[in-house]
């Protein structure tokens, strides 16, 4: 209970915050405008709190649900007309304000999050990160990186001419060298040398794949461990326990969580043969994974790595800390432009895409690994809220400026029936979406 009610709240302060970030870009950018806002809401149902602007126009509101948020503004509504309104009213009203002036009050709400993304991104990088360091624990022998002449011990500094601090920076550099050469510069016994490979086409896109490991054949040299063990599991059966460390499965050695993933799937209902160390004693265990639809070996349990070389505090400069922020705002937004380009065209199973529990589970556990984890979490899906929202869908902000730049291209308002059909076909987009993504999340949850 107390880990649900953590998770709960750290869900609950980050998309509020979001929301409420991309809330008020709308609301200060109209308000600046001279547009009159009636309702700044953050959350949806009844009202929990509510107070009034020091001017009495606006209505400020803190809802029940807090899964959304909104900003009224008068004129908003095609319902309401002209002729009900004053003149300073009417001159203030939001559908008779120039299209410039609604454009820039509808991106200012994605505008805020990519901005709030990058201050995000600059404290991270300023508070300091725990990062796994680029060096090389292990070798798969015959591998492209093996042949390259790469080495354990060898530190890589540089991937072609960008400059790396840790495996993760590495790794994404490299997934953009997938179908063509690389060249890495390591540093070996404090000796500088490059080297050479290339990085052939892979089936899955390199988004979905370790491309150090998989691809090249090293990695930072990982301890595979058991995490959890599921109830009523195969691996509970076999007498597998939280805190066994897997060294050899089939008399393979296994030095990441993929080859041992990979192990189980290609074994279903067969003989497992395992060595695994408990506390200071070598056990010889056999597991017999259970078929699932895809006919592929599962255990039941939640693994958990640890690298031999540990991890080390990556902090920048004040002027590197502030460059850190744009670009890594910049790579997250055409990373997720990607993913939901490759969604549409199915070169990615929407399988991946994630819902509110996913979101609830990864605040939670951000939340307990600190601040920094909680702040680069905030950052990437207040990203996700802006690229989101751009989309040229009816009634999210994408779809008004596609409005907007109709009306602009036609001189004259669209007519309420060409917006009233586009929004009701625009809602049933994102309701499907969503319904689809929570799917997902309890097709994850209940699979373990």
């Amino acid at each position: 209970m107390p880990e649900i009610l953590h998770t709960t709240l750290a869900f609950v302060v980050a998309i509020a915050l979001l929301i409420a970030v991309h809330e008020y870009g709308h609301f200060s950018v109209a308000r600046r405008l001279g547009i009159k806002v009636e309702k700044f809401s953050i959350g949806f149902g009844p009202a929990l709190f509510s107070w009034r602007s020091r001017d009495g126009e606006v209505l400020y509101v803190i809802a029940a649900i807090p899964l959304g948020g909104y900003v009224k503004m008068l004129g908003e509504n095609p319902d309401e007309k002209d002729q009900q309104l004053s003149e300073a009213d009417r001159i203030r009203a939001f559908n008779n304000q120039p299209v410039w002036k609604r454009a820039a009050v509808a991106a200012a709400g994605p505008v805020y999050n990519f901005l709030f993304a990058i201050v995000a991104y600059m404290i991270v990088a300023w508070l300091g990160q725990a990062v796994l360091p680029p060096t090389i624990g292990y070798v798969a022998p015959a591998s492209i990186a093996e042949q390259a002449g790469l080495q354990v011990g060898d530190r890589i500094v540089q991937v072609g001419e960008r400059e790396v601090n840790s495996w993760q920076q590495m790794e994404e550099l490299l997934k953009g060298y997938v179908g063509d050469s690389a060249t890495l510069h390591v540093d070996r016994d404090e000796r500088p040398l490059s080297l050479s490979l290339s990085l052939p086409v892979q089936e899955k896109d390199a988004l979905l794949i370790d491309v150090a490991d998989e691809v090249l054949g090293f990695n930072p040299g990982l301890t595979v461990s058991i995490e959890e063990v599921m109830p009523s599991s195969a691996a509970e059966r076999a007498g597998l326990k939280k805190g066994d460390i897997i060294e050899q499965v089939n008399g393979y050695t296994i030095g990441n969580v993929n080859q041992f993933i990979a192990q189980v799937q290609r074994h279903a209902d067969e003989n497992l043969s395992m060595v695994v160390k408990r506390d200071r004693t070598t056990l010889s265990l056999t597991v017999i994974p259970v078929a699932d639809e895809d006919q592929q070996g599962r255990l039941g349990v939640r693994l958990a790595s640890q690298s031999l070389h540990g991890t080390e505090i990556y902090r920048m400069g004040v002027f590197e800390g502030v460059q850190y922020g744009f670009v890594r705002t910049w790579e997250m937004t055409v990373l997720t432009l990607g993913v939901f380009g490759k969604m549409v065209t199915s070169a990615i199973s929407p399988d991946n895409l994630g819902g509110p529990i996913a979101i609830a589970q990864l605040a939670g556990k951000t939340a307990d690994l600190g601040l920094v984890y909680f702040m680069s979490f905030l950052a990437l899906i207040s990203v996700n809220l802006g690229v989101l929202n751009l989309l040229p869908i009816p009634i999210l902000d994408g779809g008004l400026l596609v409005y907007l730049g109709l009306e602009k291209l036609r001189g004259r308002q669209l007519s309420p029936r060409f917006m009233e059909i586009t929004q009701v076909i625009g809602l049933a987009l994102i309701v499907t979406l969503m319904v689809f993504a929570f799917y997902n999340d309890l097709s994850r949850l209940f699979r373990g």
